[in-house]
């Protein structure tokens, strides 16, 4: 039996289905029945990507399986080829500032315009290239405003720990700034426009602010529009924001492989 690209993407440890190349949306009724309502083959960007990150024309060699051409025809014999040494990574690229009036909280459509990918013999530095790439502006000091949901707050605790701990200022929303400050975290509280002031809107308008880490509450939908506005403002103004807390965790990874340390000269 003649093998064909979906037998190729197994043996490449890549998959198939919603983790492989094809995003498929399921739907589930209320009487737990699985509907497919979308398929779509991902050629445009997860193909090309593979392929350098492989070394295979994933296309080409799609095209002849097609074709009738077999992979041991084509010279792939090895059921697991041999992994490159080197680290790849793809990052999303957004236009949040040339589209007034979207929210910019990602969500499970698509919202990215552009993708950049960077690749280095250390994951970090590979991250690091690709989110340059992408373009944002990576500051390993400076000024971080928070403001998450409340089931995040016990999450976002020891990461935001992780920049005090590199030297950034924190600036919050009033429940965020206190449950960082009961935790040793030193925080300038800031008011938002549910509370009547656009503090927390004025410090990110005024240029110092590095990151701004926002995450929405799934659930409750409160404080929706405080989000929203932080959100926009932030793009307004080309402050990179980060929406989610993997993302957060991520990049705190490449700022501290990145980040010379300090210490203070021992006395003795």
């Amino acid at each position: 039996m003649k093998e064909t690209i979906l037998d190729y993407t197994e043996k490449l440890g890549l998959g198939i289905g919603i983790k492989g190349l094809f995003n498929i949306q399921f739907i589930v009724d209320a009487n737990e029945q699985v509907y497919i309502i979308e398929v779509n083959p991902r050629s445009s960007r997860t193909v090309p990507f593979l392929s350098k990150a492989t070394g295979y024309s994933l296309a080409d060699i799609g095209t002849l399986a097609i074709l009738g051409v077999s992979l041991r025809e084509q010279g792939i014999t090895e059921r697991y080829p041999k992994e490159k040494t080197r680290y790849y990574v793809k990052c999303p690229a957004f236009s949040f500032s040339k589209l007034r009036g979207m929210d910019a909280y990602l969500s499970p459509e698509m919202k990215s315009t552009g993708e950049a990918i960077g690749y280095d013999d250390k994951l970090h530095r590979a991250a690091f290239k690709a989110l340059i790439a992408s373009g944002l502006t990576l500051k390993n000091y400076g000024t971080i405003v928070v403001s998450v949901a409340d089931e995040d707050k016990e999450e976002t605790i020891p990461l935001i720990r992780r920049f005090y701990n590199m030297g950034f200022n924190i600036e919050a929303s009033t429940l965020t700034g206190e449950v960082l400050r009961e935790h040793g975290i030193r925080t300038r509280i800031r008011h938002k426009p549910s509370e009547g002031s656009e503090e927390i809107l004025d410090s990110i308008r005024a240029g110092y602010v590095s990151y701004v880490i926002n995450t929405r509450a799934i659930l409750s939908g409160v404080h929706y529009g405080d989000g929203v506005a932080i959100r926009r403002v932030a793009a307004q103004n080309n402050v990179v924001m980060l929406t989610s807390l993997d993302t957060v965790r991520m990049l705190l990874d490449v700022l501290e492989e990145v980040t010379m340390g300090i210490s203070t000269i021992d006395a003795k």
